[in-house]
């Protein structure tokens, strides 16, 4: 009988109202008795004395804190190497900049990583690999799964709503992200792992049926955040991103390319999920429905977002990721999705 790989889950999962209020009791419990922490930009005055005193209150001892904004690996690989080495953790606190550098930092020194995100724009606070800046070029380079995940759903509630519909967009990209992957091994160019396909699954469809009024309610925002983690899990599982992250990430990547200043990763995954579940002939009206009621395509319509763009970033797809084989990867269908673009009622409200 052959025995599957061993797979890290976080020790420490921690989602609700307040719970940063409580990281020092989490570590401790955990024995990670001294530890450093980054900061994402302006943060330190917003929520560092509620972590230093957590700490203190539970004997944590706090090596160093400071504020980082940069994703450059050579600083990462300088700060990595300056953390004491007495640190039993490294905690980032912060948006997606402060949690990539922290997590490859601790990946460097081989020292458990605790994530705790400030927004919900992406499950990049879950996942084991980090997106820095190699030789100039954002780039995903390998690191680990966090050791724990701490996420304040006040803290979420409180961020800009444009974190929020990112996170929605990258969430509901989940199903076209495992369509593309089947379809890749249908087409002999890929092995599916079922069982990360069932987590993506269960992520997505727990999202997606979540009763909500507001997407600042506390179960909406619970939903979307636990979902955003499974989403990390199931990646691990599958030993790659395939299971969270098709064709509609290719667009999505593509456009950071194009575009001089591009807009959340979120955002653009969420409009390329939609074009992508059309060509799929997949799921599209779940898709459509969520990113309608969330008020996902209204916020989208204010960006000045444009049609030449998404085709650009469609025909550079399959370029993104050249050993990939999603339907982007055939021509036929990026006409088809060049079409769509052009053609799509809802699409023309919103990309210029």
């Amino acid at each position: 009988m052959q025995t599957g790989k061993a797979i890290s889950i976080p020790s420490i999962l921690k989602v609700g109202n307040g719970t940063l209020n409580k990281i020092g009791e989490y570590l401790k419990n955990e024995g990670l008795s001294q530890t450093v922490i980054f900061f994402g930009n302006g943060l330190i005055e917003l929520f560092g004395q509620t972590v230093i005193d957590s700490l203190n209150e539970n004997e944590i001892k706090i090596l160093e804190y400071s504020e980082i904004d940069t994703v450059d690996v050579d600083d990462i690989i300088t700060l990595a190497f300056s953390i004491p080495n007495k640190a039993k953790a490294v905690i980032s606190i912060g948006g997606g900049k402060v949690i990539d550098a922290g997590k490859y930092a601790a990946f460097l020194r081989n020292i458990p990583f605790i994530s705790v995100p400030t927004s919900s724009s992406s499950d990049g606070f879950s996942s084991a690999s980090a997106s820095l800046v190699v030789h100039g070029k954002r780039t995903s380079v390998p690191a680990k799964l966090a050791h724990g995940i701490i996420v304040d759903t006040q803290i979420i509630r409180t961020a800009p709503e444009k974190f929020i519909y990112s996170g929605i967009g990258d969430m509901i990209s989940k199903i076209t992200a495992i369509y593309d992957w089947i379809y890749e091994e249908k087409c002999g160019c890929g092995e599916v792992n079922d069982f990360a396909v069932m987590i993506a699954k269960k992520a997505v469809n727990s999202f997606v049926r979540t009763p909500y009024e507001s997407i600042k309610d506390e179960l909406f925002l619970k939903e979307l955040v636990d979902s955003l983690a499974m989403s990390g899990i199931a990646n691990e599982i599958a030993g790659s991103s395939a299971p969270t992250s098709g064709s509609e990430h290719l667009i999505s990547h593509a456009l950071d390319k194009i575009l001089e200043v591009p807009q959340l990763h979120g955002i653009q995954v969420g409009i390329a999920t939609y074009i992508m579940s059309k060509v799929h002939n997949h799921r599209y009206v779940r898709v459509q429905t969520v990113l309608a009621d969330t008020g996902f395509f209204e916020y989208a319509k204010t960006l000045k977002m444009t049609k030449k763009d998404f085709c650009d970033a469609i025909d550079l797809a399959p370029q993104i990721k050249p050993h990939r084989h999603t339907f982007l990867h055939e021509e036929k269908y990026r006409t088809m999705a060049k079409q769509i673009v052009n053609e799509d009622e809802i699409l023309k409200d919103i990309l210029l």
